[in-house]
C-alpha cells in the first residue's frame, strides 16, 4: 500500500466531517438584558416626556404685584400680567412664548420675544406658582433683564 492511497480515504474523511461541523448549528444562547447589553442600557434610561407648546393652565390668568392692578377700571394697573397659553401681556408690552426649556404644571422656564413703546427685545423668563396658584413668581434672565424676582398675586 502506498501513502497515496491511505491519504486519499483520510483526506476525504477529514473534509466530510468537516463539512458537516460547518453544517450542524450549535445551540447559542439567548440574548438576555444585562447592565453590559444594549437592551438594557435602552430600558434602564427612562424617555424624559415631551416638552408643552404652551404655557401650563396653573400659570395663566390675570396676576397683579398689588391689590389695585386687578380692580383698576381707569387702565392704569401699571403691574398687571395676563398669562394666556402663549403670551405675556403686561401694561405698556406683550411676550410670546418661544422655546420652552423646561415646564411642569406650576412652572415653566422658557425664551420670550418683546414687544412694546417701539422697542423689540428678548429674554429667559421662569414663572412659577410656589403656593398652588396663589401667587406668580417671575425671574427674567437675560441682556435687558431687570435683577432680582417679581411676585405677584391671583386676581379675584
Amino acid at each position: 500500500m502506498n501513502i497515496r492511497t491511505v491519504a486519499a480515504p483520510l483526506s476525504l474523511t477529514v473534509a466530510l466531517a468537516l463539512g458537516l461541523a460547518a453544517c450542524h448549528k450549535q445551540p447559542q444562547p439567548e440574548a438576555t438584558a444585562t447592565s453590559e447589553s444594549p437592551v438594557a442600557d435602552a430600558a434602564s434610561q427612562a424617555v424624559p416626556a415631551p416638552l408643552p407648546t404652551e404655557i401650563p393652565e396653573g400659570l395663566r390668568g390675570r396676576w397683579g404685584m398689588v391689590d389695585a392692578d386687578c380692580t383698576s377700571t381707569a387702565g392704569d394697573a401699571k403691574g398687571l400680567l395676563t398669562v394666556d397659553a402663549k403670551r405675556l401681556t403686561f401694561y405698556e408690552a406683550v411676550a410670546s412664548l418661544g422655546t420652552i426649556k423646561s415646564a411642569s404644571d406650576k412652572a415653566i422656564d422658557a425664551d420670550f420675544a418683546f414687544s412694546g413703546e417701539g422697542q423689540s427685545w428678548n429674554l429667559d423668563v421662569a414663572l412659577s406658582s410656589p403656593d398652588g396658584g396663589k401667587t406668580l413668581v417671575r425671574k427674567d434672565t437675560g441682556a435687558d433683564a431687570a435683577p432680582g424676582t417679581l411676585t405677584y398675586k391671583k386676581c379675584p
